[in-house]
């Protein structure tokens, strides 16, 4: 029967007696016993499954609420492990799970890898082989079982941090030895690289190991020599505002071929490393793996052909594998982000905002390619972040044949409204449906022929990969180069290689071929014109974003109206201390709002303004080019509808507002709470109130980000590094920068991580000298 780790219990809620009857028939059968079952007409009952030490006994609580509605299936046609598993179980017999599910008629997805194609490769049995099985419950709960234990189950590995102990058992001849890691940058180079070269280094330093600089990627692993550096902890001092990779990255055509790799092994071995940090894109991190799988028989032709002895070799058997994703196109399945791709997207922006200063003024059209290769990300967050009219993207073509009509349709009802510029934004994989090349110079002509538009071509090339990397790589860098250390050490031969990745904000961990293999995927699905599939195949946002960039661009179309019955009157007000973000979320609001039949009102100066009436409505046009302005277009301030609530209600009738969407910080919230504690007072308060956090100090409740608190992080990046300077050229000098934040310590630890402070003081700790 499987066993589930981390948790300790969950809850189940059905919404009538027929569905508790069904998913408590269901879990029965997967092994949970009934520990406590309440009399009386109470429907609840308490189901545990016991688990073996270390494992934990995990309980269900099943119980019914008719209030609760039950979930919508996953539809059978999508790609259920792309979804997020509300249980994940290990099972050492999924052959009876299987017949389980089947047994109960419970709809289930199975997953097996494609057979390794390496010749080299043991063959596995059916009970070795990686499987997966997705299952709904009768609730319609996605529960994954697996044969394969999880890089941080407790029952595989121990997550607590010890020093590194010398091996029980030392071969004669051999010594207790250090652990020595190599770390390389292989690939295209991207922004945050040398951040987790950094981290890996000074981690790996602290952890008691010797860390070894692999330069010019898998060239220098070939060539050895020179090439392997020991570094000490001062060697990777102020890498982490410097762009591109300092230990440098190079094609290498040797590594490619068996005698490459085995020069390579025989240099690791030479050099006493038995583990390596690779950061890269999925063709490195491709190579890492097979490098790893071939090891031992590396092992036995050095040792055959006498380049290495039998003594030499031994303690290390093994070789552990660790990636980390570094690509500015963020193609990479199994994470969210990958190192590099938001400083890419900052230099996208930077080059469209100022492209869009001469459109502007010449009333010219730009199509602008970007990089990503057969990935659409770039180009697609950059038409949203930049307020593009079109993208074109490798992901989804256009839909139409004639596709050259409907864009000059779209654009041309845009200066219809009286738009000055127009934006097109290519990725440099686009296509159409027949998988045909869409090519700026193309668009050009089309726009010129047709609509008699000045229009200019300009190719981004190699500058969105260039520069300084944005706050956020720095971060997503250290602290997915400090998991790569922690993953060497609780790798086992046993286990696949880790990759480390981004999802919902936390560092996780996939099987790198796994990741590979989805990231292949996609190309596969485009290939085969299965568009649909290769939408779902990338991270879970990306259908909703391109969904969301298209309900803020197209204008009028009437299929995606609500009934006017529907339509609601809604006020947008600004709260708070301005915030970078405030001004492109009223943006898009209201154009969403229009496309959907509704009627955006701007509520000017908050709630002292909406208690004077500035209350006016909101066009399509008159958003236009709010994505690029700071602070606050409809004047925000920090008082609250308390100072007058009878007037806010009156006002609120007096213009029929229906709804009230609040973006600020945490007066936005304190203000919803209060309009919602006084609805038994004021009736018309009983109207939709929704809060959009946007604060720089990102201290409300309930979310991760806030808007603002990124742009304000870049701010202090940035002055951060010009003052390095200053403080680097006087050995002695001390600066002490105070930051923003009020009670709340995020961007003073978001600042130290990004910035390589020495310390960081938080409201949170306090200061103890």
């Amino acid at each position: 029967m499987p066993i589930v780790e981390g948790l300790s219990h969950f809850t189940l809620t059905a919404p009538n007696p027929d569905t508790y009857t069904n998913a408590l028939v269901f879990y029965s059968a997967l092994g949970f016993q009934t520990v406590a079952a309440p009399s009386g007409d109470t429907k609840e009952v308490w189901l545990t499954l016991f688990g073996k030490q270390p494992i934990q006994d995990l309980t269900v609580k099943l119980w019914i609420n008719p209030s609760m509605r039950i979930k919508d299936p996953l539809p059978e046609d999508s790609e259920w492990r792309l979804e997020q598993s509300n249980v994940a179980a290990v099972s050492g017999d999924l052959a009876t799970v299987e017949s389980i599910l089947v047994s109960l008629s419970r709809p289930f997805q199975k997953h097996t890898p494609a057979p390794s194609s390496n010749p080299l490769s043991v063959p596995l049995t059916a009970s070795q082989t990686p499987t997966e099985l997705y299952a709904l419950d009768p609730l319609n709960n996605l529960l994954t079982f697996t044969n394969v234990g999880h890089p941080l189950s407790c029952e595989v590995v121990d997550r607590t941090t010890k020093p590194v102990a010398a091996p029980s058992s030392i071969p004669s001849g051999h010594s207790a030895r250090r652990k020595k890691i190599g770390v390389l940058t292989s690939g295209g180079d991207s922004p945050g690289m040398n951040a987790s070269v950094r981290a890996i280094v000074r981690v790996g330093i602290a952890r008691g190991c010797d860390v070894y600089g692999i330069y010019e990627g898998y060239r220098g692993l070939v060539e050895g020599k020179e090439k392997i550096k020991k570094l000490k902890w001062d060697d990777v001092r102020g890498f982490i505002h410097i762009g591109g990779t300092v230990i440098g990255t190079a094609r290498c055509m040797e590594f490619k071929e068996r005698p490459g790799r085995l020069q390579a092994a025989e240099n690791l071995i030479k050099n006493g490393i038995d583990a390596l940090i690779v950061c890269g894109g999925d063709g490195s991190l491709t190579g890492a793996d097979l490098f790893r799988s071939e090891w031992s028989g590396l092992l036995a032709e050095l040792v055959s052909l006498g380049r290495c002895s039998a003594e030499e070799i031994e303690p290390y058997r093994a070789l552990t594998i660790v990636g980390l994703v570094g690509s500015i196109d963020n193609d990479m399945s199994s994470t969210d982000i990958t190192i590099g791709a938001v400083t890419s997207l900052h230099r996208i922006c930077e080059s469209v905002d100022s492209i869009s200063s001469t459109a502007m003024s010449h009333q010219r059209a730009f199509v602008i390619e970007v990089m990503g290769r057969h990935c659409g990300w770039l180009a697609l967050m950059a038409g949203i972040s930049c307020g593009a009219d079109l993208v074109f993207i490798p992901e989804r073509p256009p839909v139409e044949e004639d596709w050259e009509t409907s864009m000059c349709d779209l654009l041309q009802s845009h200066r219809l409204l009286g738009k000055r510029k127009t934006i097109v934004i290519v990725a440099e994989g686009a296509i159409d449906q027949h998988l045909k090349p869409i090519k700026p110079d193309y668009i050009k002509d089309v726009l010129s022929s047709r609509l008699g538009l000045d229009t200019r071509v300009t190719t981004l090339g190699h500058v969105q990969r260039g520069g300084a990397p944005a706050a956020f790589d720095r971060y997503l860098s250290t602290i997915q180069g400090v998991e790569a250390v922690e993953a060497v050490f609780r790798s086992t031969p046993e286990l696949p290689s880790p990759m480390i990745g981004m999802c919902q904000n936390q560092v996780t961990w996939q099987p790198l071929v796994k990741a590979v293999e989805m990231t292949h995927a996609v190309a596969k699905a485009i290939k085969e014109k299965d568009f649909k599939r290769a939408m779902e195949l990338r991270d879970p946002e990306f259908a909703e974003e391109y969904v969301a960039f298209l309900q803020s661009t197209i204008v009028d179309d009437e299929s995606i109206k609500v009934l006017p019955h529907q339509r609601l009157r809604i006020g947008i007000i600004h709260l708070g201390a301005p915030a970078g973000g405030m001004n492109t979320a009223t943006r898009v609001a209201v154009r969403y709002a229009i496309n959907r039949g509704h009627t955006p009102l701007a509520i000017y100066n908050g709630f002292p303004g909406l208690i004077r009436g500035a209350v006016e409505p909101l066009g399509w046009l008159s958003v236009d080019g709010w994505t690029t302005r700071g602070g606050s277009e409809l004047g925000t301030n920090r008082s609250q509808p308390d100072m007058d609530m009878g007037m806010v209600t009156y006002q609120l009738q007096k213009h029929n507002i229906q709804g009230l969407f609040l973006i600020g910080g945490f007066e936005a919230y304190t203000a919803m709470l209060s309009l919602e504690a006084a609805r038994g007072a004021y009736p018309a308060l009983n109207i939709p109130l929704v809060h959009l956090p946007a604060t720089i100090s990102n201290n409300v409740p309930g979310t991760d980000f806030s808007l603002g608190s990124d742009t304000s992080l870049n701010a202090i990046v940035e002055a951060c590094d010009t003052i390095v300077q200053s403080a680097s050229a006087s050995r002695r000098r001390v600066f002490v920068i105070e930051v923003q934040g009020g009670k709340t310590g995020y961007l003073a630890v978001m600042a130290g991580l990004a910035t390589g402070a020495t310390t960081v003081y938080i409201p949170e700790i306090g200061i103890m000298l």
